[in-house]
């Protein structure tokens, strides 16, 4: 599947229902576009199954309780609505886009409580979220923007409204030849890229932010579990900037990212060892099984 992505053939589950890609649209006063009430997941599907998907499933529930955001949708239905856009599609590995949203209603100001929450999934193919950076180690800039404290917003959800700093310091990297940034947090602690968390090695050991600012990725979940069952100590905990010219190695991860070494971030930069490469191989080892 090619071209833009509203101009394609297939399927898309709106509301309860499969409609034909290009008829799945919204209303201009649709209040998530005015007001970024919205959440989502992003996940894969491998040879037909969606890795860890009731766990994303769920998230997606808990990101919208954060934002007042009611989803009238329980886990299994938002599970079979998943695989039903995916075979309606014909795909078995593809990227499964879920949204929730506060869609058009009586309320047109920031208050929506009367408008309803709505909800969509979109599958299609997509490859390596990074291009051949999987393969050679991402170049990272670093953002100019930090991310918030849990006091101003809510870190743990999904939220499109999260990502605008995101899209931001995005586009900054690429007009520096980068693949993306990496962020601080409001305290000045290393946090995660624009889409991904982080992760570093030294000394035989691996070391990643304390998702207390940052979301808590289901991909980050998974890899530390993975690294603990290899025997090897995994540190969560605040990483400050000057550390990084004392690491060896570095990745990041993510639904879309997967497993994606990191050669470069600023300055500083890192090799792809035996412990990166082991992660990545595993981890795909893992999703297909």
């Amino acid at each position: 599947m090619a071209g833009s992505y509203d101009d394609r053939d297939g399927k898309i589950w709106l509301d309860g229902k499969l409609v034909e890609w290009r008829s799945a649209k919204v209303h201009i006063l649709t209040h998530a576009l005015h007001y970024a009430s919205s959440v989502f997941e992003g996940e894969r599907a491998y040879n037909g199954k969606i890795f860890k998907s009731v766990e994303h499933s769920e998230r997606l529930l808990k990101s919208g309780d954060l934002l007042d955001m009611p989803i009238p949708y329980t886990v299994e239905e938002i599970e079979k609505a998943k695989y039903q856009a995916l075979e309606a599609n014909g795909l078995k590995d593809a990227y499964v886009r879920v949204i929730a949203w506060r869609g058009e209603g009586e309320d047109m100001g920031v208050a929506s409580a009367r408008n309803p929450v709505r909800m969509a999934v979109a599958c299609w193919e997509w490859g390596a979220y990074y291009g051949d950076a999987k393969f050679q180690g991402a170049k990272l800039d670093v953002a100019k923007w930090k991310r918030p404290s849990p006091e101003t917003i809510p870190t743990a959800a999904k939220a499109a409204g999260l990502y605008m700093i995101c899209t931001m310091s995005k586009h900054a990297a690429e007009a520096k030849g980068c693949s993306d940034a990496l962020f601080y947090d409001y305290r000045g602690y290393v946090a995660e890229a624009t889409g991904a968390n982080v992760f570093f090695v030294k000394d035989g050991e691996v070391h990643t932010p304390i998702p207390d600012a940052i979301l808590n990725g289901i991909t980050r979940q998974t890899v530390i579990q993975m690294l603990k069952d290899k025997g090897i100590t995994v540190n969560e905990r605040h990483i400050m900037p000057e550390e990084l010219a004392s690491f060896e190695q570095c990745w990041l991860t993510g639904t879309a990212a997967e497993i994606t070494p990191v050669g470069q971030i600023g300055e500083h930069t890192f090799e792809v060892g035996d412990i990166t490469r082991d992660v990545a191989e595993s981890y795909e080892a893992l999703v297909r099984a």
